[in-house]
């Protein structure tokens, strides 16, 4: 059965990583050929086995479109040879620095780079690998095109059918543009959570023990490749610079404060404005977030349900929510050290919280009253 795809292959993806078997994933669940090419055997072979697509070798046919999906400081090179190495294939790459990556690419001599459009997918996951991989993992996620003023508009075409195919949501922008954004809203948090997250590192366990939901917060993508991610912060060395700068200045002025409460007491003039002061900006910074399907953010209702810790009890919880006919807009768990029951905190909109809260507690949940 022919594809419904509008991404024509054969494609062949060079690097099998998370991203590279994802998109592997994705096309080939719509019938595209893909080919896979890494360095890595065993890479490679695990995205082979996980239905990412076929090794690549000397029987594979031409591909119409070439994907970089390997770490920022080898992909120039990667490029430029695949432009070489395939002299129709449109070439594209999926690295989370373009700004930089295009400045390398000009610099290599005989480079026709009419053929290659930069692009970025904003979606990644903590684990990484071909094992990690899935279908779904850019499915409304934004799928940044970073075309350049020679790039052939049959090029910027093919590289935003491929993000429509994978059912991401295409934006255009300028390369430098690119890098300054994903500075702020990806390179700085995952600094961030790996700034707090070392601070644990000598914690002693009695403090740990009374890790809660916020911490897990804040640290979940301090787990992410060390490796990879100093390769994108180095990429993208100036933007974060700035990034971390203005984050430096915020926290000097909040410095100074705690130093003059922890002098002349909680009430030292000026400390308790300066701490509100960055929590407030905190606040309005937290609401221009969009929020769901990337519309503007709403602020919902939360519901606190205990769940037991057993097999099939959240999944019960979703379905009898399901079966009062509310829909759930956000959802976190939270566990306690040592007990036996989670708090599932349902987001739901405002109107539905009263009687989603009545109509749990008759069904025997144990609904939290704040």
């Amino acid at each position: 059965m022919p594809s419904l795809a509008s991404t024509t292959g054969p494609v062949l993806i060079v690097g099998t990583g998370l991203l590279g078997a994802s998109i592997g994933l994705g096309l080939r669940a719509q019938d595209v050929p893909v080919w896979l090419h890494d360095a890595s055997p065993t890479a490679l072979a695990l995205a082979r086995d996980v239905g990412a697509g076929t090794i690549h070798d000397d029987s594979a046919p031409e591909p119409q479109l070439v994907i970089i999906a390997a770490p920022p400081d080898v992909t120039a090179g990667l490029v430029a040879q695949a432009l070489r190495d395939h002299t129709e294939a449109v070439v594209t790459d999926v690295a989370s620095v373009k700004g930089v990556l295009l400045q390398e690419l000009q610099a290599i001599p005989g480079t026709d780079l009419s053929r290659y459009v930069g692009s970025h997918p904003m979606a990644g996951r903590e684990r990484s690998g071909a094992a990690a991989g899935s279908s779904e993992l850019f499915a409304g996620r934004p799928w940044v095109i970073t075309e350049h003023p020679g790039s052939d508009p049959a090029a910027v075409r093919m590289v935003r059918h491929l993000a429509t195919d994978l059912d991401a949501s295409p934006v255009h922008l300028d390369p430098v543009d690119h890098d300054e954004a994903v500075a702020l809203v990806s390179h700085l948090p995952q600094m961030m959570a790996s700034l707090v997250a070392a601070r644990l590192t000598e914690a002693p366990p009695e403090s740990l023990a009374l890790s809660g939901q916020g911490l897990r917060d804040v640290t979940r993508i301090a787990a992410s490749d060390a490796r990879l991610w100093a390769a994108i912060i180095t990429g993208n060395a100036a933007a974060v610079h700035t990034a971390l700068s203005e984050v430096r200045t915020d926290l000097d002025q909040v410095l100074h404060a705690l130093e003059r409460a922890a002098t002349d007491g909680p009430m030292a003039a000026g400390a308790a404005g300066a701490i509100s002061g960055l929590i407030t900006a905190g606040n309005e910074g937290a609401r221009r977030i969009p929020g769901k399907h990337g519309g503007a953010r709403r602020l919902y209702a939360e519901v606190t349900v205990l769940v037991p810790d057993e097999p099939g009890e959240l999944g019960r919880l979703f379905s009898e929510i399901g079966d009062i006919g509310v829909n759930i807009e956000d959802f976190a768990m939270e566990h306690s050290p040592k007990q036996k029951v989670g708090m599932a905190i349902v987001s739901v909109l405002p109107d539905a919280a009263a009687g989603l809260h009545d109509a749990l507690t008759q069904r025997g949940w144990r609904v939290v009253t704040p």
